[in-house]
């Protein structure tokens, strides 16, 4: 088992990483320009009535002073209330939060079933044709953006076949099914560029391990070339694929704004892009340390998994 020390100094680096990142997005989105107030009341609005306002929201009180509301009402799950909507932060984002996980988590899962398989079928036909034509659409994967696969994906299964809505979301509340139906296009779109990356990480990661000593080893002692590729070679190339797993989490989620925009569902990433255009800072601030913690927590979460993969690693924890 990993050592509770180990964990806790991770913990304490994130707290304070989490804490860095806040004082940096606090002071970025102060900087933006436009004036809440007058963006709610219109360009028209009487200065007083501007001040007022001002006033009630808060802004007319010292950064610092705002910064330190702002994060201790953070601390006890008080994100504020959001200037555009007039409900608490919190609501929007877990509103927003049951469309934008379940389709990062739903693009993350595709991208590993298709990466896993394509990077070791290519490992284990080297400079064959199969390994050449794969690297050869990955490398098409990785050029193409998320957004042209998903108007592409929208043209082919929803226009032409129409197996898959264009657009929209079905809800939750009108059953699993629809709402994976509605997330399947916008999943697949995420997922392919990522996956394009993750095959050639296994790729290189398997090649290296091939040549070490112990599976040369393996192959002399006469087991079988599946079980030595899988069982010996697979496991021990899984350390940077893992590294790269857990950065993909938040690439995944970074890349919904975009794709949620095409396919029009209102996730987190519409969520974001609503507030900028609107300059709802304090959902603005909320959901981008929200974006940090969660890259913050899948980063533990892998450290973690490091030593499931690995036992040298996970000798080197008690060390």
């Amino acid at each position: 088992m990993i050592t509770l020390v180990f964990f806790l100094r991770k913990i304490v680096f994130a707290l304070a990483t989490l804490l860095v990142a806040s004082v940096f997005v606090f002071a970025i989105t102060q900087i933006l320009p436009g004036d809440p107030a007058e963006l709610i009341l219109g360009i028209n609005a009487q200065e007083d009535t501007l001040a007022a306002l001002r006033e009630q929201m808060g802004l007319n009180a010292p950064v610092y002073q705002r910064y330190f509301n702002w994060i201790s009402g953070i601390m006890v799950g008080d994100f504020g209330i959001s200037y555009t909507y007039s409900v608490p932060v919190s609501e929007l984002i877990l509103e927003r939060l049951s469309i934008s996980l379940p389709l990062a988590l739903m693009a993350l899962t595709l991208s590993t079933l298709i990466a896993i398989p394509v990077g070791v079928l290519a490992a284990s036909r080297h400079n064959k044709l199969t390994d050449v034509s794969i690297m050869g659409l990955t490398q098409l994967g990785i050029a193409v953006p998320n957004f042209w696969f998903a108007m592409l994906l929208v043209m082919v299964f929803a226009i032409k076949l129409h197996w898959v809505p264009a657009g929209g979301f079905a809800g939750w509340e009108n059953g699993i099914t629809g709402g994976l139906v509605s997330l399947a296009l916008p999943a697949f779109a995420l997922a392919l560029p990522q996956a394009s990356i993750l095959a050639r990480i296994m790729r290189s990661a398997l090649l290296d391990v091939l040549q070490e000593d112990y599976m040369r080893t393996a192959r002399a002692k006469g087991l079988p070339h599946r079980m030595v590729l899988w069982r010996h070679g697979v496991r021990n190339a899984f350390v940077p694929v893992l590294t790269i797993l857990g950065l993909q989490f938040s690439f995944l989620i970074a890349g919904t704004i975009i794709i949620e925009n095409i396919f029009y569902l209102p996730g987190l990433g519409r969520l974001i892009f609503q507030a900028v255009t609107q300059r709802d800072l304090i959902v603005l601030q909320g959901l981008v340390l929200l974006l940090v913690a969660s890259v913050i927590f899948v980063n533990l979460l892998v450290d973690a998994a490091y030593a499931l993969v690995d036992p040298r690693i996970k000798r080197g924890f008690h060390e």
